[in-house]
């Protein structure tokens, strides 16, 4: 029997990096960065990312447990946060931003996105199927 590669702890891994680099960035280069509003901080960048990564740690931590299904929906709630980087495109168009910006931004919701492609594959997988579903 072939055990199959588990992608899930990689993902975590890699978009949690790209998370923490694509944060660190927007806090060193704040003020750089097209149209942030001016009520935005440091401090509160370094609150999102910590809240952002308590979400996944919080998330992953519960699947290798007894509540995998509530551990998976935290995931894809993490990996969904990491989608919201593309709000800085409604702030500004790409052309506006560096190209630094751009890679921390496009790397962070790559990573986010197929994240949250392995946690719905599993999700999906654990949802009943056919019609004894409905009883």
């Amino acid at each position: 029997m072939t055990r199959r590669f588990d992608w899930l702890p990689v993902f975590v891994l890699l978009y949690g990096a790209a998370s923490l680099v694509h944060h660190v960035h927007n806090a060193v280069n704040l003020h750089d960065y097209p149209n942030i509003p001016p009520s935005l901080s440091v401090a509160r960048v370094y609150l999102a990312w910590g809240a952002t990564a308590l979400v996944g740690v919080v998330g992953y931590g519960l699947t290798r447990g007894r509540h995998v299904f509530a551990g998976l929906v935290l995931l894809a709630l993490f990996a969904a946060l990491g989608l919201l980087g593309l709000a800085h495109y409604h702030l500004a168009p790409v052309g506006a931003h560096t190209l630094a910006m751009n890679a921390s931004i496009g790397v962070e919701v790559a990573t986010a996105g197929v994240l949250l492609f392995i946690v719905l594959r599993r999700l999906l997988a654990r949802a009943p199927q056919g019609p004894a579903a409905t009883t």
